[in-house]
């Protein structure tokens, strides 16, 4: 997709996206929990676009640079959201709703990305100037956003689709995926290493990110 742009070109097109799906991802959590009865986010002052706020030094910045700069693509994470589940109003059904506030909001996202490519495809060709980097734009958007919300709706803790299925099993079952939290990063980390990772979601990725595309005819 950016594999022709240099360095500088694909940061450029690359950065706003980024950012945009790692801290709206976080803030949707935030702001349901906050739905839901628990303060805790907004009194921290994470419920902002800030992007200060919710830096992570490594996640938000080393790791996609890098990634951008040799693989032509970006995986990042930005601070999670701290959620305090004692203070929801109903623990086990707010659990699910605060956590698949992440992965719709970038689904969202990525419909509005793949909107603004499109829009730039209808703008004049003296208007090149504009449209072509809103086209990159657009697509990184879709790809970045669909990315996130295909990974994150993995069904394993502490993953948001780990917390969603903990929450819908029958609490024995729920039990026993929650027990496996404190292995999760070292199962993805081994899934990534040998390739799996890719294979289980990488499908998945190319067509809701087609249907996407296809539904507002980009």
């Amino acid at each position: 997709m950016l594999q022709h742009l240099s360095t500088i070109q694909i940061i450029s097109v690359a950065i706003l996206p980024l950012l945009f799906a790692i801290i709206v991802h976080e803030v949707a959590h935030g702001w349901v929990a906050k739905q839901c009865g628990d303060h805790t986010a907004e009194m921290l002052g994470r419920l902002t676009l800030n992007p200060i706020k919710h830096i992570d030094p490594v996640g938000t910045l080393l790791v996609p640079i890098i990634m951008l700069a040799t693989l032509g693509f970006a995986f990042g994470w930005a601070k999670p959201v701290p959620i305090d589940y004692r203070n929801l109003r109903n623990p086990k059904r707010d659990m699910v709703l605060v956590a698949a506030a992440g992965p719709t909001s970038n689904l969202l996202m990525a419909f509005a990305w793949a909107l603004l490519a499109k829009i730039a495809t209808l703008l004049p060709a003296t208007m090149q100037f504009v449209s072509e980097p809103l086209i990159y734009m657009g697509q990184f958007g879709i790809l970045i956003n669909v990315l996130l919300m295909v990974f994150n709706l993995i069904p394993l803790p502490p993953l948001d689709g780990g917390r969603v299925a903990v929450g819908l099993l029958p609490p024995q079952m729920g039990y026993s995926l929650s027990r496996l939290e404190p292995y999760g990063l070292f199962i993805i980390l081994a899934l990534f290493a040998t390739g799996f990772l890719w294979k289980i979601i990488g499908p998945a990725i190319s067509t809701v990110s087609g249907i996407i595309e296809m539904l507002v005819g980009f």
